[in-house]
């Protein structure tokens, strides 16, 4: 067997290895939401990331996959686990979207979302940035650098909630008329950490195997220094939230320390195989930061995101992506620049389709629950079946 065969071989194992880890995150994010929202609405939730996994992979192999990429196809591994591993990717957009919507959007205008966002949105984004690029030869053309989507997964996800809250708004009874917020505790503390513990795991998956090859020296340690600096920036970004938390609150907050640790996976997914080994520590840390401003700055803006999507995906996809131009700039391929072109030009993409499909099925099929669906809870209405029928619901 020939030394070309066995890279073959090995590449390909690793990629079905990697997208292994990163459909992990289908019940890390599904545990996530479900321990946040409240009892009544866990079923829907749940549905909700069952369905999108479920759509949003079949669209992208029907037609996603070549918009975004071209034809099948693949010289270093098998052209069955490429598109495995990019079809990996492609419902997590969706739900940080459908996260940050939860206990009042209904099931089925969702669903009709992810066949537009699968299909069509998150394709385009991924031609200009990683595929087949029909901007190239352009003024619009992009440089940027993003390993595995600070920008054009988890921003685009993030563009695509804010257009969504923007529309159906907030929950009911989480701002009060006076300017006042109410707190709205998570049911389930430990599924809570479960779920994210899982998107943690599979966050190797998602940046280690975006390297793209392991059949080598070379490549070997290339993708364990990216994991090694994915893991970093999660633990420096759980450590700086609960510093903050009892310098400021006098309280070890988990949910925001799960958040902080989350953030600072975003921040470091741009380009954690261009980092020595120190630079992920401030890239996570400054990336939980952002989630303990951005949690308080949207709810003063009366935003509401029961998940926390907005500051964890959309402010570190940011922030991750602007991080690349700043510590691995070299003049030529990776720009500052180049960074915040590819910010900009995916940002005004993503929210202004999101808005404009959003907008549309609005109106042909309401986003929302309706006040009484609402207060009796999700589960009941969308799903007929309560996740947790001996308790008696929280209205």
């Amino acid at each position: 067997m020939s030394i070309e065969s066995i890279s073959y071989i090995i590449n390909t194992l690793y990629a079905i290895f990697a997208m292994t880890l990163i459909i992990f995150m289908v019940p890390g994010f599904a545990m996530l939401e479900a321990g946040i929202v409240r009892t009544k609405n866990v079923s829907a939730v749940l549905t909700i990331n069952t369905l999108i996994y479920a759509i949003a992979s079949l669209c992208f192999l029907l037609y996603g996959y070549s918009l975004a990429f071209g034809e099948f196809g693949s010289d270093t591994m098998s052209k069955w686990a490429a598109f495995l591993f990019q079809m990996a990717f492609v419902g997590k957009v969706v739900n940080i979207m459908s996260g940050g919507v939860s206990e009042r959007a209904k099931i089925i205008p969702l669903m009709l979302f992810t066949v537009i966002m699968a299909s069509f949105l998150y394709p385009l984004i991924v031609n200009i940035t990683w595929g087949a690029n029909f901007l190239k030869g352009t003024i619009l053309e992009l440089s940027m650098h993003d390993l595995a989507g600070s920008t054009v997964i988890h921003s685009t996800g993030g563009w695509a909630l804010l257009a969504a809250i923007m529309i159906i708004g907030a929950r009911r009874g989480r701002y009060t008329k006076e300017g006042g917020i109410r707190v709205i505790p998570a049911s389930n503390i430990p599924l809570m950490t479960l779920g994210a513990f899982l998107l943690w795991i599979g966050w190797f998956g998602f940046n280690g195997g975006s390297v793209g090859s392991i059949a080598s020296k070379e490549n070997a340690d290339l993708v364990a220094l990216t994991i090694m600096n994915t893991n970093t920036a999660g633990l420096s970004g759980a450590i700086i939230v609960a510093i903050i938390m009892q310098i400021v609150y006098k309280k070890l907050d988990l949910t925001m320390i799960l958040n902080g640790a989350l953030g600072g996976l975003v921040a470091v997914t741009a380009g954690p195989e261009l980092y020595d080994i120190y630079t992920p520590i401030f890239i996570g840390a400054f990336g939980g930061c952002l989630v303990v401003i951005g949690v308080s700055f949207f709810d003063k803006l009366r935003i509401d995101d029961p998940v926390g999507a907005l500051s964890v995906h959309l402010l570190n996809g940011i922030w991750g992506t602007i991080a690349v131009g700043i510590f691995a700039s070299n003049g030529d391929n990776i720009t500052l620049l180049g960074q915040l072109k590819g910010i900009v030009l995916v940002g005004i993409f993503a929210f202004v389709s999101s808005f404009i499909v959003l907008y549309i099925i609005n109106k042909i099929m309401p986003l929302r629950a309706g006040s009484d669906e609402e207060m009796q809870g999700l589960d009941v209405e969308e799903c007929g079946i309560e996740a947790y029928p001996e308790f008696k619901r929280a209205f």
